[in-house]
């Protein structure tokens, strides 16, 4: 018999063929459930592009039982809350409400996720909101730049592409691709399901089974990583204020054990408030609102990257600066200082995402889906802890010489960036020593 133990992780292999992992949590009053399927954008054909982020939207337009409007009004009614959101290696739903609201949450996800109605007029008003969403996003011109940086660092890979797909490949998926897509997809062998709050393993356990019994068989779509080197230099040509930058390096996939060296080299580089290229080039130089670093880890590899926007006569020095402070903790390391700061911020990080019962599902269910475990809180606490500075300083060498691919969006032509056309080391002179080459905005309106 399994006990709901306060902290207790459970999972569970169950008999229609999906895993179940739940997290009781002690004096709440919440519920929060989610069905984590194990296909995303990465795992869709060129006729495909798009379709997860289509479901995620359809799936909510109901099903011959359940209304999109009586969906919304039992949600509403009970203080609930539903969303969904789609990456490149799954697709998630959720519902959040009270504990003694379980039953609800279970019938109307279990519902959606095994019997979506699918029908033709909701997929042509989707259509239209989808393609407004792309449209929406390549009108912003930081996102622009960083889904283009994505696209040149895995080019003509799955990965590379862009989660909500194109318009033209949005255009061309009918009804009969999409419930192919589903059939083949949102299948219990593809599936977790994970929940925390004041929930019962065991009654979940009775009620899951029982409702995706029908959606048996299945398994994970099967991948392979990417066999192209990156392109070096991506630029579009728009009239902005700002230009906008992101640089790019390769990293390792989620499953190497650097991964956590890595989040504290990135909270280092600029992750955070006292991150050097913070301090460096907003605080101390006043040259950008906000520059940033980021990780993401897929199957086979990653990606380490840094935004920033700035004025089109700061872009070369701005470059300069980023690649310098990559350079030097590829030579150097990093502090100690630098270290108990980056394990301090990731502590809290960790504990202070964990204090409601939506991230605490969210947890176990992705780590479930993407590691076929999940650590204890205690066990992510004590891989932070026991980095060492030579392992930071072993992932940021490795960086430092990995080739860097540059994302611009802004007031210059391509053949601005020419110099940074060289090899990586080569790149802007020698970099921190040399003067920085001035860049030439382009005359396009």
């Amino acid at each position: 018999m399994l006990r709901a133990v306060p902290g207790m992780i459970t999972a569970e292999r169950l008999a229609c063929g999906a895993w179940l992992v739940t997290e009781p949590m002690a004096e709440v009053a919440s519920a929060a459930i989610g069905a984590w399927v194990g296909t995303g954008a990465r795992d869709e054909d060129d006729t495909h592009a798009g379709c997860s982020h289509f479901l995620e939207h359809l799936l909510f337009k109901g099903t011959p039982r359940w209304s999109a409007a009586r969906i919304a009004e039992a949600i509403d009614e009970v203080g609930g809350d539903m969303n969904a959101f789609t990456t490149k290696e799954y697709t998630a739903f959720y519902v959040r409400l009270l504990s003694e609201h379980v039953d609800l949450g279970v019938d109307v996800l279990a519902s959606i996720m095994t019997d979506p109605a699918l029908r033709p007029e909701e997929v042509e008003a989707e259509r239209q909101v989808i393609s407004d969403e792309i449209l929406m996003h390549a009108d912003e011109p930081a996102d622009l730049a960083v889904e283009q940086l994505t696209a040149a660092m895995f080019p003509r890979h799955p990965l590379g592409r862009e989660v909500l797909g194109s318009v033209e490949s949005i255009e061309t998926l009918d009804v009969a691709t999409i419930r192919r897509f589903f059939t083949d997809h949102y299948r219990t062998g593809n599936l977790v399901l994970s929940a925390a709050g004041d929930v019962d393993h065991e009654r979940l356990a009775a009620a899951v089974d029982a409702r995706f019994a029908e959606r048996s068989g299945g398994g994970a779509p099967k991948r392979e990583g990417p066999d192209q080197p990156p392109e070096p230099l991506v630029v579009t040509t728009r009239s902005t204020e700002q230009v906008h930058l992101a640089l790019g390096m390769r990293a390792p996939g989620r499953h190497a054990e650097t991964r956590w060296a890595l989040a504290i080299l990135n909270h280092v580089l600029g992750g955070g408030l006292s991150s050097r290229l913070f301090q460096e080039v907003r605080e101390r130089r006043g040259l950008a609102y906000s520059i940033w670093s980021d990780r993401v880890h897929y199957e086979e590899v990653g990606m380490v990257s840094v935004g920033v926007g700035t004025a089109p006569e700061h872009a070369g020095e701005v470059l300069d600066l980023v690649h310098a402070e990559i350079d030097e903790l590829g030579a150097h390391g990093i502090t100690d200082r630098e270290l108990a700061v980056a394990k301090g911020n990731l502590r809290a990080e960790t504990l202070l995402s964990l204090e409601d019962s939506g991230a605490r599902m969210s947890r176990v269910g992705s780590s479930h889906l993407l590691y076929g475990s999940v650590l204890s809180v205690d066990e992510v606490l004590a891989k932070i802890e026991a980095v060492e500075p030579a392992d930071v300083a072993a992932v940021a060498a490795e960086l430092a010489d990995t080739e860097r691919v540059l994302s611009v969006v802004g007031p210059f032509e391509a053949d601005a960036f020419d110099r940074w056309r060289r090899a990586t080391r080569d790149a802007w002179g020698a970099r921190g020593t040399a003067e920085v080459p001035p860049l030439a905005t382009s005359d396009r309106q």
